[in-house]
């Protein structure tokens, strides 16, 4: 079973609205009952990046990254399809922030806010448990429960929860501080077994918890630099607020996102604090650069943050400026997040198994794609299906006055 994926999603998704509409908006930036069309895309686009990570778990599984990866055995193609993906879960967990702001905006401050941070994420640590693992291992009683993204971002809306009560600033301040410092706990650890080692693993370190039922959990996203993450999408809410102009906003993200790689650079090139991984010179320029964007996920280092996070912040703000209709073709899939992760799961578990039914394995016991390239074909041909499920179900939920909806 891989180690951890990148699997952006939450419920918060549907309440990233402004609190009005911004005059001076694009053409097409604003879609239907208010919501900002821009984040919608962003976040369908990583979650796009995530559909071909996924299509690799299922469908090329005989050549499993590590993370990171190994340099010396993991082809370009390979590692380069891996990089996209790391875009997913650092930018849906700030969007997931942002997100949560807005909603503040709308529904009644603070309070309204953190009632519903706290209820969403116990929801969505339950879903880990449940459907979630079910999709990845079509067990009931798997003997490893995988805690990975949704758990993450579950976790990390109720520790938002509380934090949202101090004042922006300091919320975006705790934010920098997580993400900037965290790797300085690299080095603590304690002895397996002990309450402190289970607590680790849920903050820091990616480990094991055994369960009384004789099962034990894997905590494949720690979540402690999370938590950083969220909150910095949150700070950063009030450029979103309705007298914000969208060309003040698409500055100081540019601004954000271009500081957020450059430090990325200076950091990494001083091969030292920021990344537990040395990069090193290859025999080629090609291996060099990739050792130099071989970056810790699990938990996320302050370079992969930085690069992750600085690339998402330039391409929320270059979405502005997309055709409406490839706006569009985008927002819907990151309309409905939850709904198209969940789906996409029990898709692609499936399709596996009738491949293996109709073809038979031909790596092993499994059945794989022969190439890379195959991976993005495939990730396309699931993408249009899932599209039109994804429109669906936002026409539903626009219909219905269901309020376990809101959930999905």
């Amino acid at each position: 079973m891989p180690k951890g994926r990148d699997v952006p999603t939450g419920a918060i998704a549907k309440e990233q609205t402004a609190a009005a509409p911004v005059d001076g908006q694009l053409p097409g930036r604003r879609a239907a009952g208010g919501r900002i069309a821009t984040i919608d895309a962003l976040r369908g686009f990583v979650m796009l990046l995530m559909l071909v990570d996924h299509a690799r778990e299922f469908f090329y599984m005989h050549a499993q990254v590590s993370d990171p990866v190994d340099v010396a055995t993991t082809p370009p193609g390979l590692f380069f399809t891996r990089l996209s993906a790391h875009l997913c879960a650092p930018v849906f967990v700030a969007l997931t922030g942002l997100s949560a702001w807005l909603h503040g905006q709308r529904r009644g401050g603070k309070r309204a806010t953190s009632e519903f941070l706290l209820k969403r994420g116990l929801f969505l640590v339950l879903l880990e448990l449940t459907l979630v693992n079910f999709a990845w291992t079509f067990a009931l009683v798997p003997p490893t429960y995988f805690l990975q993204v949704i758990w993450a971002i579950g976790l990390s809306m109720i520790a938002l929860a509380g934090l949202l009560w101090l004042p922006g600033p300091a919320v975006l301040g705790v934010g920098l501080a997580i993400v900037s410092g965290h790797n300085l706990l690299d080095s603590v650890s304690f002895e397996a077994g002990t309450p402190g080692a289970t607590l680790w693993a849920i903050l820091h370190k990616r480990g094991f918890i055994e369960l009384p039922w004789g099962a034990r959990a894997r905590t494949s996203y720690p979540l402690l630099p999370w938590i950083g993450v969220i909150a910095l999408g949150y700070g950063i809410g009030p450029w979103f607020a309705a007298h914000v102009s969208p060309e003040a906003r698409r500055i100081r993200l540019y601004a954000v996102g271009l500081a957020a790689l450059a430090l990325f650079l200076l950091v990494r090139l001083a091969n030292g604090y920021g990344e537990p991984v040395p990069w090193t010179s290859g025999s080629t320029p090609l291996l060099t650069l990739i050792s130099f964007l071989n970056l810790t996920k699990y938990p996320p280092s302050l370079d992969f943050l930085l690069l992750t996070l600085g690339a998402g912040a330039l391409l929320l703000a270059a979405l502005d400026h997309v055709p409406s209709k490839l706006l569009t073709l985008l927002s819907t899939f990151g309309a409905a997040p939850l709904f198209f992760y969940l789906v996409h799961l029990y898709l692609l578990h499936a399709l596996n198994g009738v491949a293996l039914a109709l073809a038979g394995p031909n790596q092993g016991a499994l059945f794989s794609v022969p190439d890379v390239p195959w991976l993005w074909a495939l990730a396309a041909l699931v993408s249009l299906p899932l599209w039109f499920a994804c429109r669906w179900f936002m026409r539903l939920k626009a219909r219905t006055r269901s309020p376990w909806m809101s959930y999905l």
